[in-house]
């Protein structure tokens, strides 16, 4: 498979003095959708904000495409071609739908979608363009926000929680999109509660329990995990 577009050795990471990962290993081929489960308070958000060093201090090893980048501020690791969809969207609610795709830099390595494939792919996004971010549906921010990562090319895409609170009518055009982009090639991490839309979708699901992995489950073995998951998730 070669080199792993995201690798992720005992990684430990703290808020403050909370210490709320306790080594975390996984790791992500290119081209792969990975799907990190549990129950709130796991430290699911966590192990995708300490990729971007979005935490207090870590430790252990985060590489993408082989590169280490514990180190480094979360401007360059973005920079590298990552894109992250945060649980609140962080869309500008003053900007109109448009004004909000034509703001990101580009990053990554050409992935970048012109404004009339995001209107292609999110139609929703077309019919709005003119319309301020914050009178946008949740599912519409929603759609805006994962397409504003798009128009950026990161080809890694780190998406937390993207079908919370939406209804089974957009949670199916995400999938959709997410199925989409697959194809394309990119690389996407999503954290999901909602585990029949994660388990349609992942390649590879992982897990988490006070911020370890505690299981890992390839597609191909949900079946006979189905019960076991449950279990593990509350659900």
């Amino acid at each position: 498979m070669g080199t792993p577009a995201l690798e992720i050795k005992d990684l430990n990471a703290w808020y403050g003095e909370s210490h709320v990962l306790h080594g975390i290993n996984l790791s992500v081929n290119k081209g792969e959708v990975i799907c990190l489960l549990g129950r709130n308070g796991a430290g699911r958000t966590t192990t995708l904000r300490a990729v971007l060093g979005l935490v207090s201090s870590r430790t252990g090893s985060i590489k993408v495409n082989g590169l280490d980048v514990l180190g480094m501020p979360t401007h360059e690791v973005a920079r590298l071609g990552i894109g992250y969809c945060p649980e609140e969207r962080g869309i500008f609610t003053s900007l109109t739908c448009e004004q909000n795709l034509m703001l990101p830099p580009k990053v990554g390595d050409g992935m970048a979608m012109e404004v009339a494939e995001i209107y292609k792919m999110f139609p929703n996004l077309y019919e709005r363009r003119s319309s301020p971010g914050g009178k946008l549906s949740g599912g519409e921010q929603q759609m805006l926000s994962i397409a504003r990562i798009l128009r950026t090319g990161a080809d890694i895409l780190l998406l937390d929680e993207i079908t919370e609170g939406l209804a089974p009518v957009i949670v199916h055009k995400l999938s959709g999109v997410v199925r989409t982009l697959k194809e394309r090639g990119f690389t996407i991490i999503l954290v999901e509660q909602n585990f029949r839309f994660a388990s349609k979708l992942a390649d590879r699901n992982y897990v988490i329990e006070h911020g370890q992995v505690v299981k890992i489950v390839e597609r191909r073995e949900l079946g006979a995990n189905e019960e076991q998951l449950r279990v593990l998730l509350g659900v």
